[in-house]
């Protein structure tokens, strides 16, 4: 598995939490699950694909990589 997240979605959600580590971001992102379905539809889904990107890799992997917020080619900076 790539070390990285692979879309924006993901690393800018990432960056509203806690990403000390690897079990905090996650268990960060779990707790707010409740909020994304009440929240932007689609979320939700971009909160697990994260997770189970995150349940993928190693702590070592996790520890490689600096997130910080991202922006796609359509959005103006």
């Amino acid at each position: 598995m790539s070390s990285t997240l692979c879309n924006v979605e993901e690393e800018n959600l990432i960056c509203a939490f806690d990403a000390s580590s690897r079990t905090a971001l996650i268990s960060g992102i779990r707790g707010a699950l409740p909020e994304f379905d009440l929240g932007e539809p689609g979320m939700r889904e971009i909160a697990e694909s994260a997770m189970r990107k995150l349940d993928a890799m190693t702590d070592e992997d996790f520890s490689k990589i600096i997130f910080s917020p991202a922006y796609d080619d359509e959005s103006e900076v």
